[in-house]
């Protein structure tokens, strides 16, 4: 009965978006206040809240929870999103969007490719680097800019952005997992490794399903050419990825793999794509060194920031990390917010395109009124995040997303494996985090696998490792399909295409894919035990 109530926001949310047609901003609000009810007066009554809350006031449970997720919510997820736009809005204020557009477009005229180049390649390269929705944002507007279509620029960035997220932001979401089931919280190398090696290895047919998908929604008449890419570009993906997770750890799969990627894709253009047409042969520009460095300045300096700042400059990491640091306390919850004003990549993705925009010829003050345009332009967003991120809090803190879980691990008994990426979906699709998903469920995943007695040793498709580790990796295999329908990656690509009130087409269109790779994942988890 728990779990029962407690999965009414999340059937609200379906509704209002997909049988009501309800905007995403309108849905969420209605959701979080409908969440903020339960929470008050029934979870309390029903023996939800956890057991540290006891003699805790609820109102004050609810009211800080909600706190920490409009925290959450703006640092930095709505930051990112906002520079995100930003750094695209420069580029269609500066033309120079004009010469990406052509560069793209000129040693090809296969659709297919190109499109696979920007979500799977170039938005896993984004993911991997920054995270937090860059990867849907950026890669679906300048889809829309090489003239695609809003929702199928829309969809296919939301397949795009799956099985990288598990390794975005240098490998936070998959090391937080780790570090969760892990003696004093702090998980050795070799766990990391071996949990991210599980993880490529539960994903590995969606390396190449996802692409065959993403390139017969883009070109359904070119069945082969469509199976031969995706084979060719799944394969090099998911065999780079496995090697730098079982050697590297979480850092480097999604940025490594992801470059791969670029190459292979231009490899197979270079070798069997159709050539451009006789009149663009005649027609196209080609452009300098120096064009071609203005036209891409606002991505690459978005890139060398990410890229000094994150944890592959160790020195440079630590050092942002521990200044300009604010911790905000949050009484009855018992949790500290910190935020790191220096750290974070909303400011490298906001000084690598100013930098770039100006490098484009537009003045600092011209840059702040695109800016402040994109702010307005995306206010109903914000509301969309700030009332999802909330929801997922108060959910959180009030017991009701452990009832859920609690609930389908009572109701699968010995065939929960093949359910356990359904508990990590649910996660990303209530909190649209990887990161937070892994932090809600890992324990619960570890527990579950004491119980079912997977404490040993076992091999996995021909991989030897603790058997926990495998069932633990399942919940961010699981937690990668959740976020293409996620509510708050849904409101990232509605603002990227120009769509708001749309949030409920777009995941109506996204969610029999996303079925589909939840139940692959299960049966990878399940077939291997």
């Amino acid at each position: 009965m728990s779990a029962l109530v407690s999965v009414i926001p999340i059937v609200l949310l379906f509704v209002l978006m997909l049988g009501f047609k309800m905007a995403g901003h309108k849905s969420a609000f209605i959701t979080l206040v409908v969440t903020i009810i339960l929470a008050l007066f029934v979870a309390p009554a029903m023996g939800m809240l956890p057991e540290k809350f006891t003699g805790s006031s609820i109102y004050g449970v609810v009211w800080w929870s909600f706190v920490e997720g409009v925290f959450k919510a703006v640092f930095p997820i709505l930051i990112i999103i906002l520079m995100a736009i930003y750094s695209y809005n420069i580029l269609v204020e500066s033309k120079e969007i004009e010469v990406i557009k052509d560069q793209f477009t000129s040693f090809t005229d296969d659709k297919g490719i190109l499109v696979l180049m920007l979500v799977w390649g170039f938005g896993g390269l984004l993911e991997g680097m920054a995270g937090f929705g860059t990867a849907v944002a950026i890669p679906a507007a300048i889809l829309i800019g090489l003239g695609f279509k809003p929702m199928f620029s829309a969809l296919v960035a939301l397949i795009g952005n799956t099985v990288a997220t598990g390794f975005g932001a240098v490998g936070v979401p998959v090391t937080t997992l780790c570090n969760e089931v892990a003696p004093g919280g702090s998980a050795s190398a070799e766990a990391i490794c071996e949990t991210s090696a599980f993880a490529v290895l539960q994903l590995s047919p969606l390396f190449i399903i996802l692409p065959f998908i993403i390139l017969m929604l883009t070109d359904k008449k070119a069945i082969v050419k469509n199976i031969a890419l995706a084979v060719w570009t799944g394969a090099i993906s998911v065999v780079v990825q496995f090697l730098c997770a079982k050697f590297l750890g979480a850092e480097t799969p999604a940025i490594i793999g992801s470059v791969a990627a670029i190459i292979a894709i231009i490899i197979y253009a270079k070798l069997f794509a159709k050539k451009k047409s006789e009149q663009r042969e005649h027609t196209g520009k080609s452009y300098t060194m120096g064009e071609t460095f203005r036209a891409w300045s606002v991505y690459l300096f978005i890139l060398v920031f990410i890229l000094l700042s994150g944890a592959l400059c160790p020195p440079v990491n630590q050092f942002l990390k521990s200044h300009l640091v604010t911790q905000v306390p949050l009484p009855v919850i018992g949790s500290t917010f910190k935020f790191g004003w220096i750290s974070n990549a909303g400011l490298m993705l906001f000084l690598g395109a100013t930098i770039g925009g100006m490098i484009q010829g537009l003045s600092f003050k011209k840059l702040m009124a695109v800016l402040a345009r994109t702010v307005v332009n995306l206010r109903n967003t914000v509301i969309t995040i700030i009332s999802l991120i909330a929801l997922a809090s108060v959910m959180n803190y009030a017991g009701m997303i452990g009832a859920i879980a609690a609930g389908l691990v009572a109701l699968t008994g010995s065939f929960y494996p093949i359910f356990a990426p359904l508990i990590g979906a649910i996660g990303t699709f209530v909190t649209g985090s990887d990161t937070s998903s892994n932090i809600l469920f890992a324990k619960l995943q570890a527990n579950v696998a004491g119980q079912l007695g997977m404490t040993g040793q076992g091999t996995f498709f021909g991989a030897e490792g603790s058997q926990t580790n495998w069932l633990v990796a399942a919940n961010t295999t699981g937690a990668t399909g959740g976020k293409m329908i996620s509510p708050q990656s849904i409101a990232i690509a509605t603002a990227s295409c120009d769509m708001q009130g749309k949030d409920g087409e777009i995941m109506k269109s996204a969610i029999p894919y996303a079925i589909l790779y939840i139940v692959i994942g299960g049966l990878m988890v399940f077939l291997a035990i």
